[in-house]
């Protein structure tokens, strides 16, 4: 038996004027994750639990089965594990953006790109590598990432402070948002001398002549401490893989006890490459009873407001992933498949949302039996109408292994 979850980060979203008042999902020709809707259960999922924030830390961890109220302690602890960090039971972990700020009316300063226009690995590297001599002191460590993603770890640091996702505050004034609280005076601190720094860095030199967004600041945001969850393999006997080009999802599955699978080409953004991710899937199937497949690029469209692109994104996901997943796991025997988003990434406003979100769950007996059913689109529209909810989004998975059914 193979169990799957296609995790199509932030696919759902708001009607759309440019899209004609459609959604995304809505807008999309998806005729694979139409099939799931139809010939499976279609319904509703509420991934992000009252009062927490709608992130991904958050939305993949309900995903994955474990309640976030029970077991979240911040996105970057989760980002921690996936890279091998070692962390004591004092020690704080921060994400780390890589962030261009400019200048705004009336002195203000905006946040321009929160992802410094998707700067590379590679001019990243050497970005934290320049800042690592100057900032690194006093318990503070800095570790580089992919693209803009980073992180600090401050030894025996502070927990208790109020930061801010930059996605939150795309286009707007930074200063009501910047640190606060016990300790937020060296995250401060931090953040001014790196900007003296950026200011004469050689990356942003070549940046600027090449008219791309600057590398002008550091953003610290998701702290936590570390987490210690049980693996799917206690819980559901299901030994497994993830597949994702993000640090956030791959350091949710090792907590899981996935193995990473590395996709040349995958990228995190909208040039990843879609078919490389689902036959690396397929293969990961072979010697695995589980696989998560995480493809972000329906995050990333929103959070730039382009609903056009994140239809482009999910028409992608269909056909290259959905489609030839269904296909080779029906040539290998019994198998259920799961398609969800971890939360809605609406393009109007460029962040997320907390709203349920939908989900197809569909086994390979209903692929076969269910062939003549009335059709079903994978939309918001769609799942809400058939009065299906999941209220406890992080109990879907029982379904998924078969351990009961909570959708109802």
């Amino acid at each position: 038996m193979k169990y799957v979850i296609i995790h199509g980060d932030g696919m759902a979203d708001w009607p759309c004027d440019e899209l004609g008042g459609k959604t995304p999902l809505e807008a999309a020709h998806k005729p694979n994750m139409d099939l799931l809707a139809t010939r499976g259960t279609l319904g509703m999922v509420a991934t992000i639990p009252t009062g927490m924030p709608s992130g991904s830390d958050v939305g993949t961890m309900s995903m994955l089965g474990y309640d976030p109220r029970r077991y979240h302690t911040g996105r970057a602890p989760i980002e921690a594990a996936s890279r091998g960090i070692t962390m004591g039971a004092d020690d704080i972990v921060f994400r780390m953006n890589l962030v261009s700020i400019t200048a705004g009316a009336g002195g203000s300063r905006i946040m321009n790109d929160f992802t410094a226009g998707h700067i590379s690995s590679g001019e990243a590297a050497r970005i934290i590598q320049d800042l690592r001599p100057e900032l690194e002191s006093g318990g503070i460590e800095l570790y580089n990432g992919v693209s803009y993603r980073h992180l600090m770890v401050w030894r025996g640091g502070v927990r208790e402070m109020v930061l801010t996702p930059p996605h939150d505050i795309s286009g707007r004034d930074i200063a009501p948002h910047l640190p606060s609280g016990n300790g937020s005076d060296r995250l401060r601190d931090l953040m001014a001398r790196a900007e003296e720094i950026l200011a004469k860095h050689p990356v942003n030199f070549t940046r600027r002549s090449d008219s791309k967004p600057e590398a002008s600041s550091i953003w610290f945001w998701g702290q936590g401490t570390r987490p210690a969850v049980p693996t799917l393999k206690d819980r559901f006997g299901a030994e497994g893989a993830v597949i994702s080009a993000v640090d956030l999802v791959n350091g949710i599955g090792r907590l899981a006890g996935l193995k990473p699978i590395t996709v040349p080409g995958a990228t995190g953004f909208l040039d990843t490459d879609y078919g490389a991710k689902g036959r690396y899937g397929l293969q990961a199937l072979e010697d695995s009873d589980f696989l998560l497949l995480h493809i972000e690029a329906p995050d990333e469209a929103g959070h730039m407001g382009r609903a056009d692109l994140k239809k482009q994104a999910i028409e992608r996901i269909d056909e290259m992933i959905v489609g030839p997943m269904v296909a080779g796991l029906a040539k290998r025997g019994a198998f259920t498949i799961l398609l969800q988003p971890d939360h809605a990434t609406p393009s109007k406003i460029k962040t997320h949302s907390p709203e349920p979100v939908p989900f197809a769950l569909m086994t390979s007996r209903e692929y076969a039996e269910r062939a003549n059913a009335p059709a079903r689109r994978y939309t918001e529209h769609d799942g809400a109408a058939t009065g299906v909810a999941v209220d406890d989004g992080y109990r879907l998975i029982e379904s998924l292994f078969g351990k009961g059914s909570v959708i109802g």
